[in-house]
């Protein structure tokens, strides 16, 4: 269900902050994450890395305002 959670609020704002388990924190963005959804896990592809990242892992997300879409 996070998965979802966070794939919604991507879709609706173009831009999430989410953090993990580890305390670290990874900007996500429309154009290049995708989400798997048998595998639970944020496929973030950087253009030189790709990373795999478990949803279980993600421990809150938020939105910068300043990185909303206007529509």
């Amino acid at each position: 269900m996070a998965n979802e959670n966070i794939k919604k609020c991507l879709e609706e704002s173009g831009e999430v902050m989410i953090r993990l388990d580890n305390n670290e924190s990874i900007e996500l963005h429309k154009h290049n994450v995708r989400f798997e959804d048998s595998s639970q896990e944020i496929v973030v592809d950087t253009g030189t890395e790709t990373y795999w990242i478990s949803a279980d892992k993600v421990s809150y997300y938020w939105i910068h305002k300043e990185g909303m879409e206007k529509g």
